[in-house]
């Protein structure tokens, strides 16, 4: 059923074919009979299959009808978004600080809903050391875990290794209840300190 569907008076047919508001099959009666019954319910007439012989209409709310399709079109579009992959790049032997910026790469990706492909990008001799990118993705993984998941594991790929990850469904509130909790924790060392300090 469309929103084109015809209702009560533009329904310009002799007869329908007419299912009551509870799913039960009337039969064919005069479109007029089919009106009455709809006005005594205090409901609509809803042509639902109009190229049927003769067509099929059904008693309804057709504004509460409405209302609960366009609800289930909205979900369906979201279900039917597509995650975006995102891709991050680091090197075997990267330092603190260049992994502190990747990270934080990778958890904007998260909290914005898209996947992250973190990639270890291998050169020359490093490429006999895949522990090292193994180690460097657990590690990540590991830091990132109140945000994503590890969806697809850590993979030798060439001269690159590859792991991809997810976010929570509710990542972002995650990353706020991780931050709120942190907030308490520093609030809450204050009374420890004020006790320690009066002993």
């Amino acid at each position: 059923m469309s929103a084109d569907n015809r209702i009560n008076d533009r329904i310009r047919v002799p007869e329908v074919r007419l299912v009551g508001p509870g799913g039960e099959q009337v039969g064919i009666v005069r479109v007029e009979d089919a009106l009455r019954l709809a006005v005594e319910a205090d409901l609509d007439l809803v042509e639902v299959a109009p190229t049927a012989r003769p067509p099929v209409c059904k008693i309804m709310d057709y504004g509460k009808f409405k209302y609960e399709a366009a609800q289930k079109a909205r979900e369906s579009r979201r279900n039917q978004q597509q995650t975006v992959i995102k891709e991050q790049k680091l090197r075997p032997k990267i330092d603190d600080h260049d992994y502190e910026t990747k990270k934080k790469n990778v958890v904007r990706f998260l909290e914005q809903g898209s996947k992250v492909k973190v990639t270890i990008m291998f050169r020359g001799r490093e490429q006999s050391r895949p522990e090292l990118g193994f180690r460097l993705l657990q590690r990540l993984a590991s830091d990132i875990e109140e945000l994503g998941f590890v969806e697809t594991p850590a993979k030798q790929d060439g001269r690159n290794m590859t792991m991809v990850v997810a976010p929570h469904k509710n990542a972002k509130t995650r990353g706020q209840t991780k931050q709120d909790g942190g907030g308490r924790g520093r609030s809450g060392q204050q009374p420890a300190d004020a006790q320690g300090a009066g002993a």
